[in-house]
């Protein structure tokens, strides 16, 4: 008869808490980088700061008025001779909410006291340069804002308004 050596591949408590241990480690590892990498990524959704809004019809904006919206963080402004701008509110001096005044007919900062003339031109510092915009399109009568980035600007230009039809 030959002999057999049987040869028994047995893990002892020990090592099985150790592989366990670091399977446990390992897989937090991964959640937590999940989280991390999800947390940077930016959310982009339709009808909130950071992505694109169907603000309404051109016939809905009556010429001269200013139109809060405030999930956007914009106002929608419609100046006197029909074309449109998307004023970001926050105030280039600190980033305060900036809100527009109608009894003064300017935008106002409350924290201090830098004033906007509708176009976003700076008319009291401290405040170094006019408020950002966001790209303003109209597409089949529909005005459409897109706040995923705001337009710094040094100055105010005839070229930041958008028109119906493209005219200017």
């Amino acid at each position: 008869m030959t002999d057999r050596v049987h040869v028994e591949n047995t893990v002892s408590r020990r090592d099985f808490l150790k592989i366990a241990w670091g399977a446990a480690g390992a897989l937090a590892l991964v959640e937590a980088a999940g989280v991390g990498l999800s947390f940077f990524a930016p959310r982009i959704v339709e009808g909130e700061f950071g992505g694109g809004f169907e603000a309404g019809l051109v016939d809905s904006f009556p010429v001269g008025s200013v139109t809060p919206f405030t999930q956007g963080r914009f106002y929608l402004v419609r100046m006197s001779d029909g074309g449109f701008l998307a004023l970001y509110r926050k105030c280039t001096h600190l980033g305060c909410a900036v809100p527009w005044n109608p009894a003064e007919g300017r935008f106002v900062c409350p924290c201090h006291a830098s004033a906007f003339e509708r176009d976003g031109t700076v008319i009291n510092p401290p405040a170094p340069r006019p408020l950002d915009r966001f790209v303003v399109t109209i597409e089949d009568g529909m005005v459409k804002v897109d706040t995923g980035k705001a337009i710094s600007r040094d100055k105010t230009s005839a070229d930041d308004l958008v028109y119906a039809g493209g005219v200017a």
